[in-house]
């Protein structure tokens, strides 16, 4: 192992020592490393700035623009009430259907997006019963990646192993959404078990929100109607994205200033300097850089090839290293550059297998994208959408650490491994 190599781990694992211990701020901490890598040579200032997924960057700033200009219409608040009352105003209850629509939604729609629409309602429904918001944020965060897992569109590594393949939508939707569904299910059951006891309130409260009469809470009637138009448009284009041949940040930016158009700010600047999470984006930048100088100094795809190698062409052991390998790294480092490495690698085994090749690895297709997707769970810096849910959390008042996550979503990602792994074996293998 190179120099080069060595100090690319260390940069990392400094990094991910800082973020978790919280030392130091993990905004500080990402730029910190990214700027080492290029500071220790391992690569230039060009290199390092090509690794920046610019496309997610983009897509979260319109994102947060769309929010911050549909708020005011009273629209988040008018769907919390709604939400709340129709699980009767029972926490448990809300906390498992926000979970369940969070899911449903993430399979067709960017799970990040799914997270900056639907997360201000669940804490505004958590501020009016007066409960703990958080187990609400990490939950919605986990169920946002899970739901991603089962369609085409849903996550960035489905997107990169569809390009790569020609497996269509459908074959996204048949192949993954059953055990998809069975994890979810698997989770809701294992998070009413977990906060059911701790999540009560009073029957007064509960009685409060039933009686309260929401349509009160609309302040701008025009200004709602314009922005569900907005929003439902962008949601269409999000479908029709491979059709459009349109990148999801042209897509989100187009609407952010679509909105700022029909909402009449009065003050761009303001919505610029108040209601954009800089913090998020700029971590997001560090960790590309940090994560790009693990694969520009070859630490992904030694690993990879290692990985690979293990397996000796056996298929069923071949899936379940992918599954744990890639899922594990998930939760560490960012799924994009694993994945980028494992499809040309596994598409290598399916050429040493001949003419019977390309079928006999699909299993290994569904393994790569049920381990990265599902992986990003485990820790709080795995996926976007965990990120971007702490940095909104932290925003309203809230305060979601490494450790308070990672203690739910590292338990909930090893049974989702496992009950992946097993779905392979069933059906596949």
């Amino acid at each position: 192992m190179s120099f080069q190599m060595i100090a690319a781990i260390v940069i990392l694992g400094v990094v991910y020592l800082f973020i978790s211990t919280e030392w130091i701020d993990k905004v500080i901490a990402a730029l910190a490393g990214g700027i080492l890598m290029v500071f220790m040579g391992l690569m230039n200032e060009r290199t390092a700035f090509s690794y920046i997924d610019w496309d997610v960057i983009f897509l979260l700033i319109g994102m947060m623009i769309i929010v911050s200009c549909t708020k005011s219409s009273g629209m988040y608040q008018y769907l919390a009430i709604k939400t709340a009352k129709l699980a009767r105003g029972k926490p448990i209850v809300i906390m498992l259907l926000m979970f369940a629509v969070t899911a449903f939604i993430s399979a067709f729609l960017p799970n990040v997006t799914t997270i900056m629409i639907l997360l201000p309602v669940t804490i505004l429904i958590c501020h009016e019963l007066g409960v703990n918001a958080v187990p609400f944020i990490i939950t919605q965060a986990i169920a946002s990646n899970i739901g991603g897992t089962a369609t085409l569109i849903g996550d960035p590594p489905n997107v990169m192993i569809g390009s790569a393949t020609g497996l269509t939508f459908m074959s996204f939707l048949y192949n993954l959404a059953p055990i998809v569904i069975v994890i979810a299910i698997v989770n809701m059951t294992i998070i009413y078990m977990v906060f059911r006891k701790s999540m009560r309130v009073s029957n007064e409260k509960m009685a409060k929100i039933r009686e309260f009469d929401d349509t009160q809470l609309i302040t701008d009637r025009p200004l709602m109607i314009k922005s569900l138009i907005v929003i439902v448009s962008m949601i269409a284009c999000f479908l029709m994205q491979g059709m459009l041949k349109l990148d999801s940040a042209i897509i989100s930016l187009g609407f952010a200033v679509l909105m700022l158009l029909v909402s009449k700010q009065p003050s761009i600047d303001k919505v610029l300097a108040e209601d954009v999470e800089w913090g998020s984006i700029f971590f997001f930048i560090g960790l590309f850089m940090v994560v790009g100088g693990l694969e520009h100094t070859g630490v992904i795809n030694v690993m990879a090839a290692k990985m690979i190698s293990l397996t000796k062409g056996d298929m069923r052991l071949s899936s379940d290293i992918i599954v744990w390998a890639s899922g594990i790294l998930s939760a560490i480092v960012d799924n994009v550059p694993f994945v980028a490495t494992m499809i040309p690698l596994i598409k290598d085994i399916g050429v040493s297998m001949g003419s019977h090749g390309n079928e006999a690895i699909k299993p290994l297709w569904w393994a790569l994208s049920l381990g990265a997707c599902l992986g990003g769970n485990g820790t709080l810096i795995g996926a976007s959408a965990n990120v971007i849910s702490a940095g909104i959390a932290n925003k309203n008042g809230y305060k979601v650490s490494f450790w308070s996550f990672t203690k739910y979503g590292a338990l909930l990602t090893i049974v989702n491994l496992f009950l992946a792994m097993l779905y392979l074996r069933l059906r596949y293998l």
